[in-house]
């Protein structure tokens, strides 16, 4: 169970949150379609803002769609010109897809942007730049410690583990490799675990990172509040 779930879905409900939130009236396959679109385009077309993580709401006819990111001007543009086209982008996606649903009806999209804190630290964040690090050539191991010495140097954080897999620096034969340093408590359910993944795309295949935050305990229902967009 340690390594063969994902700390997010091992922990929904007891201290993680849903990224997504309504309640199917039509079609919950329709929904989970409509989701994993939006997730794809918006991760595609926003990657190098740092995503630190996607939140989907619907309210009625209403779609809301929170992102956290580490660089949200990238994502907002020069006058609001990126998430505009953002927008439209979803919204065309969207349309297209309850027509071939054949679901009518109006609806309604409003687009969040939320910039991590200057001392927060996100697994997602942290397995993507190291992705860029990689498709630029850098050596995997540097890459690898140049992050985890980031990671030493913040309180908040008692333990990380990056783990990274493929054929590192174009061997022929794949292989993983992995640094850690404080607890990891995988199998602590109150233990609040940033996880996230990320792939490098290379000259000689793709190469896939992991990485795991360990930030302490939550007890209380306060600091579980406060935990939760962390």
């Amino acid at each position: 169970m340690a390594q063969k779930t994902k700390p997010d879905s091992l922990r929904l409900g007891i201290n993680k949150p849903w990224s997504s939130q309504w309640f199917f009236r039509r079609s919950r396959r329709f929904f989970l379609e409509e989701d994993e679109i939006i997730r794809k385009l918006t991760r595609g077309k926003i990657l190098a803002s740092g995503v630190a993580g996607i939140d989907i709401e619907r309210v009625g006819d209403a779609v809301r769609i929170s992102i956290r990111a580490a660089r949200p001007g990238l994502i907002i543009g020069r006058g609001g010109k990126g998430i505009e086209e953002l927008k439209n982008l979803l919204l065309k996606e969207m349309k297209n897809l309850r027509r071939k649903n054949k679901i009518g009806g109006s609806f309604s999209l409003n687009l969040n942007v939320e910039e991590l804190k200057r001392m927060e630290i996100s697994a997602p964040v942290t397995a993507q730049q190291i992705a860029f690090d990689i498709e630029r050539r850098l050596p995997y191991r540097t890459a690898m410690r140049q992050q985890m010495e980031g990671l030493k140097q913040n309180k908040g954080i008692k333990g990380g583990k990056i783990k990274i897999a493929g054929r590192l620096n174009g061997a022929e034969i794949s292989r993983s490799d992995w640094l850690a340093f404080g607890r990891m408590p995988l199998q602590t359910l109150r233990a609040n675990i940033d996880y996230g993944e990320a792939t490098a795309y290379t000259t000689y295949g793709t190469v896939g990172i992991k990485v795991w935050l360990y930030k302490g305990d939550i007890f209380d229902s306060k600091e579980q509040s406060a935990n939760s967009k962390l």
